[in-house]
């Protein structure tokens, strides 16, 4: 049996890993540093440590949110299911992307109108619900976070390891390293510009990896590749398939990963903090295009990577091209996330698993600044200034936030290192979390977006929901395969059905529990959440005064993006998962030839035009959205406050606030009418 030799050396790894990563580091607080000299950035205060001073603007946001969905998990996992599965699985993989990322937008716009100085989820729960709520939803996001991070790293960890000999528990220590040290020194903001550098480096490598991978003289066109898959069919059959076709949409098994995707991410952004905080930041006239922008344009990465990588995986295990020629990949090998290494190295060796590497190191960073900001936010606001020292100040705050991202550094590790030593692989945990995260989907939406929603439902109503999730998944998996093990517990139904449980029993729960004892919240009371004063006595620009705020030209402003966000969150969900996989699924078609190949055609190549689309979205528009003008400023030195500390050159991005600027004019006051 043929082994896969890794196409890099060992010091190729830890080249990238440390010596790249240390230079990020470096870059980053250097540029934190000249960011405070240019636009009094601050990042030793709270307010710019969280939540970026709220003043994120659209381009930014949305190479941020592009970045966000750069998973190693996304690549890696859409790549190695669309080989098992076919082409059905990159669509629905892409709609569990976009369509979370809309909905998002419409909950950064309304945390916004009901409490634009909150800094984490975990506050509101706090504030309208009390201690044990908040204790509840302490636990909950640490485990989302805690779970979601573990895949990410894991699977980047083993890919790291195919490509360089690496060894994964190695892997698992230094790949997360390197952010944690610009983390510590940058905050939020930091991890903004590291989304849009990670984002610009890897867009331009999968550019490149998609093209040449169609190009390689194994494949050489779009027709060889189609041609290829279809003799692979003929003689290997997709079991579940139309016809046992890789191409076609009526895949039972992408569409049983797809629905169980799609909820799965639902739960795993409502629930991480990071992805809230990043609509606390940004900029009230950037929240909404910037994630609808974003939302999108992340469409593509899964759908185009996976379809092309997991394609070009069916025709190139036959040739010798092939890291493992002559045998085929083993389960093993597949679920733990193989299938794109192994493509990049038959097609162009040394330097695309090189480009390979670096996109993985990027993803994964990528990720782990935005996890190490959120659990490091929960532990200093949510534990350490609710709980153990009530009256905090913002350097104690800080102190805190630094050793939350140590803390995290060193516990996901370990803990994704447990999980590949007790032989837990990315394919399981990527099928598994829902059953975790998903029951406090609902009762956290309706914090913000329902009044009726009690306290006694808001605790109940999730812990219901995780009993009988996980009562379903353990339940199937020894209806369907008689144990509970990794393997029955990983399989598609028994995550399906219990994905499916958690996520919606805790709807009728929660409705039934707060209509017993009708209550009607006055969502004014999220007003007294306050921003955070440095030890001169300056908060936050925006938000601090509730008066300044609630403007009635911003009230009106916020209410009319509202609702362009709940267009976009309803054309998103009919668009990409009901009207293209959905219908298609009912089409019984496969891409057969000869008028079918013309169609595959059209498909390879839309899915090349949406690439760039995102290429476009996530590397050029943030310079032209008030990046070159901050880039400038930087390179001048020229400061951003003056007199009585008050800023008057804005900051980053601040070109993308006119709307927000013409609305800031009024000095006339009212209250929010969400």
């Amino acid at each position: 049996m043929a082994d896969a030799t890794p196409p890099l050396p060992q010091s190729a790894g830890y080249g990238v890993i440390v010596g790249l990563g240390a230079a990020f580091a470096l870059g980053m607080i250097w540029v934190t540093h000249l960011m405070k000299k240019a636009f009094d950035e601050d990042n030793k205060a709270t307010e710019t440590f969280v939540v970026a001073n709220r003043s994120v603007g659209t381009g930014l946001t949305a190479a941020a949110v592009i970045s966000s969905w750069l998973y190693s998990t996304a690549l890696l996992g859409a790549t190695l299911l669309t080989y098992k599965y076919g082409l059905a699985l990159g669509v629905w993989w892409g709609a569990s992307a976009s369509i979370v990322i809309c909905l998002l937008s419409y909950i950064s716009i309304e945390a916004k109108r009901k409490s634009p100085n909150a800094h984490t989820l975990l506050e509101l729960v706090k504030t309208r619900y009390g201690t044990t709520a908040h204790i509840l939803w302490v636990v909950l996001c640490l485990l989302n976070n805690t779970l979601v991070f573990s895949a990410m790293l894991l699977g980047a960890a083993t890919a790291v390891a195919s490509l360089t000999g690496l060894s994964v528990i190695a892997s698992t220590y230094l790949l997360p390293l390197g952010v944690a040290i610009y983390t510590y020194f940058g905050g939020l903001r930091a991890t903004f510009l590291t989304d849009y550098i990670h984002t610009f480096i890897v867009m331009i490598i999968l550019v490149w990896l998609t093209i040449k991978i169609i190009a390689a003289k194994e494949i050489g066109s779009i027709g060889a590749l189609y041609d290829a898959v279809i003799a692979a069919d003929t003689n290997n059959p997709v079991e579940g398939n139309y016809k046992g076709s890789h191409l076609t949409m009526r895949s039972d098994e992408s569409l049983f990963f797809g629905i169980l995707h799609v909820i799965s991410n639902i739960g795993a952004v409502i629930m991480d903090t990071g992805f809230w905080q990043k609509g606390f930041s940004a900029d009230v006239a950037a929240a909404v295009p910037g994630y609808v922008l974003g939302g999108v344009a992340s469409f593509s990465v899964p759908w185009t990577v996976g379809t092309i990588g997991g394609l070009a995986a069916i025709a190139l295990e036959q040739t010798p091209a092939f890291p493992i020629y002559p045998r085929t990949m083993t389960a093993e090998e597949v679920s733990s996330g193989l299938v794109l290494p192994y493509v990049v190295q038959a097609v162009s060796g040394k330097a695309g698993a090189a480009a390979l590497l670096v996109t993985i190191f990027m993803a994964c960073t990528s990720i782990a600044s935005a996890q190490m900001i959120a659990t490091s936010s929960i532990i200093s606001f949510d534990i350490y200034g609710t709980y153990i020292n009530k009256t905090p100040n913002d350097k104690q705050l800080i102190r805190w936030s630094h050793i939350g991202v140590v803390a995290t550094l060193i516990f996901i590790s370990t803990l994704a290192t447990a999980f590949h030593l007790g032989g837990v692989d990315m394919s399981w945990l990527l099928y598994v979390i829902g059953n975790m995260i998903n029951p406090g989907v609902f009762p956290t939406l309706f914090t913000l977006l329902w009044k009726g929603q009690t306290r006694l439902a808001a605790i109940i109503s999730p812990i219901v929901g995780m009993i009988c999730g996980i009562s379903v998944w353990l339940s199937t998996a020894w209806y369907y395969f008689g144990e509970i093990s990794i393997a029955s517990t990983g399989a598609t139904k028994p995550n399906l059905f219990g994905c499916l449980v958690a996520f919606f029993v805790p709807l009728p729960v929660t409705i039934l529990i707060s209509l017993a004892q009708p209550q009607s919240f006055d969502w004014s009371e999220f007003n007294q959440i306050k921003s955070i004063k440095t030890e001169h006595g300056r908060a936050a620009q925006l938000g601090t005064d509730q008066a300044e705020w609630f403007t009635p030209e911003r009230v009106q402003y916020m209410k009319r993006m509202s609702r362009w966000a709940a267009f976009w969150a309803i054309f998103t969900i009919v668009g990409h998962a009901l009207l293209w996989p959905l219908a298609m699924y009912g089409a019984r078609m496969v891409f057969s030839k000869p008028r079918n190949l013309k169609f595959f055609t059209a498909w390879i190549v839309f899915a090349y035009i949406f690439l760039w689309f995102t290429l476009i979205v996530g590397n050029f528009y943030p310079l032209f959205d008030g990046g070159l003008k901050s880039i400038w400023i930087v390179i001048k030195g020229k400061r951003g406050v003056h007199e009585g500390g008050q800023a008057v050159t804005g900051s980053p991005d601040s070109e993308s606030s006119t709307e927000e600027q013409k609305v800031q004019t009024k000095d006339h006051a009212g209250p929010a009418e969400p």
